[in-house]
């Protein structure tokens, strides 16, 4: 079979496709990234830019928590970039975790299996030219500023043990800021813009056709 091949290492640059998710925090990039391992099961593999956030073991959990995490510096993105070649290449990887809770990587790693279809999700993916030129397709999701604001309240309180002052303060002081400065522009490199995310049906049935197509091809 054509996917075997892949597994072995040995791949026609078609085989696999790779679909870049961006847009700001809570925009609604994991709706749609659920949406596609819901509905392909394990024909996707997904790896997140947030886990490749940069080590700081050497600081003090109130020293990262200063830190600007929406600032393309912030992440390792050449480690992210390896990664998407060895998966379309067929090769596994192991991904690094990050902790929210502490601002910080964690000692843990998953395992990423290659896949047909290669979903590379985060806020700022689309900063870096050499892991745009890896991507097939590139979706940014556009959702107004004050949905994602409380969408990453509801989050950062109810998953990541945050309190509510501290994710107010840290999205005007350097979330909001920094998404004006990097994240917005970078949808000029998105070729197709969706509003609200998973929530836009139009655009999620042309997607999921898109992807559809492309394993079918190969089975």
């Amino acid at each position: 079979m054509v996917f075997e091949r892949i597994i072995q290492g040995v791949k026609p640059m078609d085989e696999v496709m790779v679909i870049g998710i961006a847009g700001g925090t809570g925009s609604g990039k994991t709706t749609i990234t659920k949406k596609l391992m819901q509905r392909f099961g394990g024909d996707v593999s997904v790896i997140y830019h947030d886990n490749y956030y940069k080590a700081h073991h050497d600081m003090s959990y109130e020293e990262r928590a200063k830190l600007k995490y929406d600032h393309p510096d912030s992440f390792d993105t050449d480690l992210l970039i390896q990664a998407v070649r060895d998966l379309k290449a067929g090769r596994s990887v192991l991904c690094p975790v990050y902790d929210y809770t502490i601002h910080d990587r964690s000692d843990k790693v998953i395992e990423v299996k290659p896949a047909r279809v290669i979903i590379v999700e985060g806020i700022l993916i689309f900063q870096s030219r050499e892991l745009c030129r890896q991507m097939d397709i590139k979706l940014f999701v556009d959702t107004d500023a004050d949905v994602r604001i409380l969408r990453r309240i509801l989050r950062d309180v109810k998953e990541r043990g945050r309190s509510l002052e501290s994710v107010v303060t840290q999205y005007l002081t350097t979330v909001k800021p920094m998404h004006e400065m990097y994240v917005e522009p970078s949808k000029r490199s998105a070729d197709i813009i969706i509003p609200e995310g998973g929530h836009n049906q139009v655009a999620m049935e042309m997607v999921m056709e898109r992807v559809k197509a492309h394993i079918d091809r190969f089975k």
